[in-house]
């Protein structure tokens, strides 16, 4: 039998976040099925059922394997014409520069890069551009500064779709220049000397759901196959390009792609390499983000990401990439603790300027006694390393698309936006480009960025109108539920077993679970607002929970005054903290039990 969505889960149709508990449809045949044939556990089976994984499929689902499922790299438009010529760079020991975005995918990139040269004994020179002063992508002064410099092949990556005006330069100037992208394209193609984005119109290899740093892997394996073929490595030691995989995990997660197949690979491969990591800079990371036991794509997401994004949000934008390419302990050490200073200062200069983007929505709300279809917030002064995780911030509590824009004292501005499933913000800004509403931009379904002028901005906000403003967001919300479980039997056992369904991440939920009718037997506030349980069941057993200051306040007032019984929905993760082997909640949502 499969069971349907239609009904609330355990009657709740308004929680205390507002959202309509479902549990995800589950057809009962399929899991007896996979069960019986694979031998595994009635809730793997489950969870890789609600999942779509046939029959068939379970079993390189479970242990999904790169060589299985690494596409061959000829399949991406251009790629073959570049790795050839940085084939015959290395051979002719001709200088290049590679040219990287300032987060987290372009750091991973340019180091996937970094390290693969340095190996060959070929190093290359990095540029990373300033967030303040360069913006976004590739710029006409920094190009000129390398080709003075001797660098008349320069690869980007995670960025160059969009910068028709400064490679058409380059090229007028004799530059060869490489564009190792993901980004959506817009108003043609530039003029370069390749351009390798599986997301452009005449590319047929159907990866465009493809990281930057999963591209730039793909062109280290057609660089180091066209040298193998042409004898190179007849006289040099060939690198293990495998281990650059734990670059290419951090980098995948981090930038929110689906983990679907050859991501899903990447990643699940790329944390056994991290789990034994030489790489000095992601360990130095892990030490000073305390990030205990062996790492996860929540360790990567939330833990490191952060903190290597703090470089080109707030500091120095190159460090990200120079912690992941050195080769010193000591150097890794330094670079670590700065990113860590400096995460704590974007911290606090992203809750100012979330506690001003947000008054401003508020008052769009009064002002219509509604919310609006999307979020446009402006103001001259806001630092623009932080108004893309205020964007975002302003979409979790709204659920409306958001625009958050900086303007300087000159009235130029720089904008992040951040979307919800079903509204593609990267063609937004694309169309808004094309139309010639604003100066640049580009991104993808979920994120992008933008240029204009101040001038531009009630132009700009007119289109969005134009776009969305027929569309219908109020009502509450589906929270999607796995199963129900007890305190007793949330444990490491399960959570092992769970993790088998992983790695979890864009594309491939992580498993939420539903405790029914628990009692909250300890609570207390902690940190900044947090509150932090413990969880009783009525056939005993208990669960330590934690309500982030993110989650919706009410939740949050319901875990500190708590009725007799309540449900409470969320994540299970390994406390490992100071040595435990043990498991707690990650609340996300939760209901009165008596009258839900």
């Amino acid at each position: 039998m499969i069971e349907t969505a239609d009904q609330a889960a355990l009657g709740v149709s308004r929680s205390a976040a507002e959202q309509v508990w479902k549990f995800r449809p589950s057809d009962d045949q399929r899991v007896l099925a996979m069960c019986q044939r694979h031998t595994i556990p009635d809730i793997l089976a489950r969870l890789l059922v609600a999942r779509g994984v046939g029959l068939d499929d379970t079993p390189s689902y479970l242990e999904p394997r790169l060589r299985d499922l690494l596409p061959d790299p000829s399949c991406l438009k251009d790629m073959d014409k570049a790795a050839e010529r940085l084939a015959l760079a290395v051979e002719h020991e001709e200088n290049f520069a590679v040219f990287g975005d300032y987060d987290v995918d372009g750091a991973t990139s340019s180091a996937v890069l970094s390290r693969y040269f340095a190996a060959l004994g070929r190093p290359v020179r990095v540029y990373i551009p300033d967030r303040q002063r360069e913006g976004y992508g590739p710029n006409t002064e920094a190009f000129k500064q390398l080709q003075a410099e001797g660098h008349n092949l320069i690869v980007t990556v995670d960025c160059g779709t969009m910068a028709h005006d400064t490679l058409a330069v380059a090229h007028t100037a004799g530059i060869d220049v490489i564009v190792a992208d993901h980004h959506q394209t817009g108003g043609g193609l530039p003029t370069c000397f390749a351009l390798i984005n599986p997301r452009r119109a005449d590319d047929t290899s159907g990866l465009g759901y493809l990281a930057a740093v999963g591209v730039t892997f793909l062109l280290v394996v057609a660089v180091n196959r066209c040298l193998r073929r042409r004898g190179y490595f007849d006289t040099h030691d060939e690198p293990d390009v495998m281990q650059l995989l734990d670059m290419v995990a951090l980098g995948t997660v981090c930038d929110v792609v689906p983990l679907q197949g050859v991501n899903r690979a990447l990643v699940r491969q790329g944390l056994a390499v991290a789990a034994h990591t030489d790489n000095m800079g992601i360990q130095a990371l892990s030490r000073v983000s305390r990030a205990e036991g062996p790492l996860g794509t929540y360790e990567l997401g939330f833990q490191l990401g952060p903190r290597l994004n703090a470089g080109g949000r707030v500091g120095e934008a190159s460090l990200g990439v120079r912690l992941l390419s050195t080769q010193s302990s000591e150097e890794a050490t330094g670079f670590a603790s700065r990113l860590d200073d400096l995460n704590t200062e974007r911290r606090a200069i992203e809750a100012q300027v979330l506690a001003d983007a947000m008054h401003e929505a508020e008052a769009k709300i009064a002002a219509h006694n509604a919310a609006p279809p999307f979020f446009l917030c402006a103001r001259v002064g806001w630092h623009p390393g932080v108004i893309g995780i205020v964007a975002g911030r302003i979409k979790d509590k709204f659920h409306r698309p958001s625009f958050v824009i900086a303007l300087d004292e000159n009235g130029n501005g720089k904008g992040s936006a951040r979307s919800i499933s079903g509204i593609d913000v990267g063609q937004l800004v694309a169309g808004a480009v094309d139309r010639g509403i604003i100066e640049a931009g580009g991104g993808h379904a979920m994120a992008a960025g933008l240029t204009l002028r101040g001038d531009q901005i009630g132009d700009f906000e007119a289109y969005l109108t134009e776009k969305l403003g027929e569309l219908s967001l109020d009502g509450p919300r589906d929270l999607w539920l796995d199963a129900s479980l007890t305190p007793a039997g949330a444990n490491r056992g399960l959570l092992e077993l769970i993790h088998k369904a992983g790695p979890f991440g864009a594309g491939n939920p992580e498993p939420r679970f539903v405790f029914p009718s628990v009692r909250v037997v300890q609570s207390d506030i902690v940190g900044d607002g947090h509150v932090r349980c413990v969880l009783a069941g009525r056939e005993g057993g208990r669960l330590k929970a934690i309500a982030f200051s993110s989650v919706p306040e009410p939740v949050r007032a319901l875990l500190t005054n708590p009725p007799s019984h309540c449900h409470i929905a969320g994540f299970l993760r390994a406390d490992n903290w100071n040595g435990r082997q043990d498991v707690q909640l990650m609340v996300h949502d939760a209901a009165y039990a008596d009258n839900a």
